[in-house]
């Protein structure tokens, strides 16, 4: 939901005078059905010769600039579309700056409308696109609509009960479901630097207003060390005597922490099953590097792909989903070259790739009949090979697993562990004959050998591990992209290496992890990083030995451990007691190479990336007490019974 990613209209080289030369603009309060009047800016091509399709935006974030003689600097995805001609149509949504009615977050779908009381973002759209068709002259008649990180999510609840004229449509970085994986929380952990950056500047306002009237809430100069900035505030319980304890917004986690009724009603992938009957032709696209909405894109693939067999059954057969994620970070993909991130080199434009070989086709052909695009289900960057790769589903079906299990003395091995072999104390104790056995059972007896099988490590909430070795004030949006051998080097986190690999591995998909563990206090989080551990470099090459022993993490995920029995209820440790958890990290497309290492990090704090567990068992975290922080040491298990591991998907 980054703001300066996801406004309306982005800017670029091209100057306002340009689009003013060959788009003229209407400025109009389109009605909705309950009385609602959104603000809508139209740019018309002023060659009348021909008609244009519509092409539209939904945002939170302002259609700025504002007034009938104010344009932007570009119009639509990227300058292909503005040579090439379409009625550009950017609204501000229900209850933002000029738009009038109620704002909600993630306004929740009302699968059944008795009334025209009864709205949400489907009908706003449908009413919009209804009026559009009507009153504005040189169209036709079909409609497109996209938008990236919140346009994204109105981009999703636009295709759903759509009006027939919406014809394609893009979710891109889309907010789907802001307890599962994308904004606010991952599996039940909060993620803290980027949100409370983020309601400083979005905060709740009286519409219609400009967004130079728009509240802010100052950042003082020591929030530059965010590290120290968020570990001085004494965690989330005196936020809310701040100024941005008076965001409504913000507040709505304080009071709705676990995934109750309040967000699974504003999980807009819920609803896309059920609500699109004949869908608009789909394509999502996200970016494998995304700080902000990783989970989004895959959330609605999914329910998309759900569809396809619905559809057909009721006779629609030309149905088109397409999914595309890149080695992107939130939003790359639409506004540089993406050549690379961070010290990541991709070897090539790939976002010039992706907006000239398949978003500018996608929607000539869907919304202008030119040459079909013949996209791929899924075209997919392959991070470990900097390559694409197309598929006709995903993720493959029937994957073979390859399970990786946590060993003694820090090893990752795919042979599990087995039980202990009798210690040396046992031959000269056999020897000496029974009574010698019975006086030394406590080093003798297997039971008393698996102690050995496993890592304990202190977790201390007054020096939490931090995400990123550098200082930055919030959250750094190329992070994932950050050498973890800071992170390996620490003591409170468990560090497990492969042996170097003998032949390439392609990991294609969710990466499934199981920790058995135990914690001496009674709550907890754990954090669980997959790693790519680069070979050391001997040559001359600068990039190779830029690159020498870089521990690059291919996917990272914190799991509150209070929600392990289900993420509606909240359940304590019980302390010394071993117990198990186990969850899914968003899917990746990763290819370890021969020579390199598979490596898994575990730990029990993540900061300021992620908010702060008191590590002992709270009803709420957001209002725990200083007094409720304490350190606890952390057991992980890998005995036979109890056998850690992460669970590799694997491509040919």
């Amino acid at each position: 939901m980054a703001l300066l990613l996801a406004t309306g209209i982005t800017p670029c080289r091209a100057q306002p005078a340009s689009v003013a030369a060959t788009y003229r603009k209407l400025e109009v309060q389109i009605p909705m059905r309950d009385g609602a009047l959104l603000h809508t800016s139209v740019y018309l091509p002023r060659d009348t010769s021909r008609t244009y399709p519509f092409l539209m935006q939904r945002t939170p974030y302002s259609v700025a600039p504002y007034g009938p003689d104010a344009y932007p600097a570009r119009l639509g995805p990227s300058d292909a579309y503005e040579r090439e001609g379409f009625i550009f149509v950017y609204q501000d949504v229900r209850g933002r700056y000029q738009s009038t009615g109620t704002w909600l977050e993630m306004t929740p779908h009302r699968p059944v409308k008795s009334g025209p009381a009864d709205v949400d973002e489907s009908t706003d759209a449908y009413d919009t696109i209804a009026w559009l068709l009507e009153h504005i002259p040189g169209h036709t008649g079909k409609v497109g609509l996209w938008g990236i990180s919140y346009p994204g999510f109105y981009a999703s609840a636009s295709a759903i009960d759509a009006h027939p004229a919406l014809v394609a449509v893009s979710p891109q970085a889309p907010v789907t479901d802001l307890w599962d994986g994308d904004d606010a929380f991952h599996n039940g952990a909060f993620m803290l630097a980027a949100n409370y950056g983020f309601y400083q500047s979005f905060r709740p306002h009286r519409a219609p207003m400009l967004p130079q009237n728009q509240p802010r809430t100052p950042q003082p100069p020591e929030a530059r060390d965010g590290y120290r900035y968020f570990l001085g505030a004494g965690q989330l319980q005196q936020s809310p005597s701040t100024p941005l304890g008076e965001n409504e917004y913000w507040m709505a986690y304080f009071d709705h922490p676990m995934y109750d009724a309040h967000w699974q009603s504003r999980a807009i992938q819920r609803q896309i099953v059920p609500g699109i009957q004949w869908p608009p032709a789909t394509l999502v696209v996200g970016g494998w590097y995304d700080a902000e909405d990783p989970n989004g894109p895959l959330l609605t693939w999914r329910a998309l792909s759900a569809t396809l067999g619905l559809s057909r059954a009721r006779g629609s057969t030309d149905v088109a989903h397409h999914l595309v994620m890149g080695p992107w970070s939130h939003g790359q993909w639409g506004r540089d070259s993406a050549t690379h991130l961070g010290p990541l080199q991709f070897g090539s434009a790939t976002g010039v790739f992706f907006r000239d070989s398949i978003e500018f086709p996608f929607f000539m052909e869907h919304l202008k009949g030119a040459a079909p695009a013949r996209l791929s289900a899924a075209t997919l960057y392959d991070t470990g090979r900097d390559a694409w790769r197309r598929f006709s589903q995903w993720p493959e079906i029937d994957q073979p697993v390859q399970r990786w299990y946590l060993r003694e003395a820090g090893r990752l091995d795919t042979i599990a562990p087995s039980a202990p072999a009798p210690t040396r104390a046992l031959a000269p104790a056999a020897a000496r004959g029974r009574a010698a056995q019975r006086r030394a059972p406590a080093r003798a007896t297997p039971a008393a050998a698996v102690v050995t099988q496993r890592d304990r490590y202190t977790s201390d909430p007054g020096a939490p591990v931090p995400y990123v070795e550098r200082v930055v004030s919030g959250m750094a949006r190329d992070y994932i992209t950050d050498d973890q051998r800071f992170a390996s080097r620490r003591p409170d986190v468990l560090t497990y290496r492969s042996a170097p690999l003998s032949r390439d591995v392609t990991v294609g998909g969710g990466v499934t992890v199981t920790l058995h563990v135990a914690t001496t206090g009674t709550d907890a989080d754990f954090v669980v990083r997959l790693i790519d551990e680069y070979p050391d470099s001997t040559g001359s090459d600068t990039l190779a030995l830029r690159m020498s022993g870089y521990q690059r993490m291919v996917r990272g995920e914190p799991f509150r451990a209070r929600y392990r029995r289900g993420f509606d209820r909240a359940v304590p440790f019980v302390p010394n007691r071993p117990d198990s958890l186990r969850f899914t990290l968003p899917d990746v497309l990763h290819t370890f190479r021969a020579g390199h290492r598979v490596m898994v990090q575990v730990s029990s704090s993540w900061f300021p990336l992620v908010d702060r567990n008191p590590q002992t068992f709270v009803p709420n975290i957001f209002r725990a007490r200083p007094t409720d922080f304490r350190r606890a040491d952390m057991t992980v298990f890998r005995t036979p019974a109890q056998a850690s591991r992460i669970e590799l998907p694997v491509l040919p």
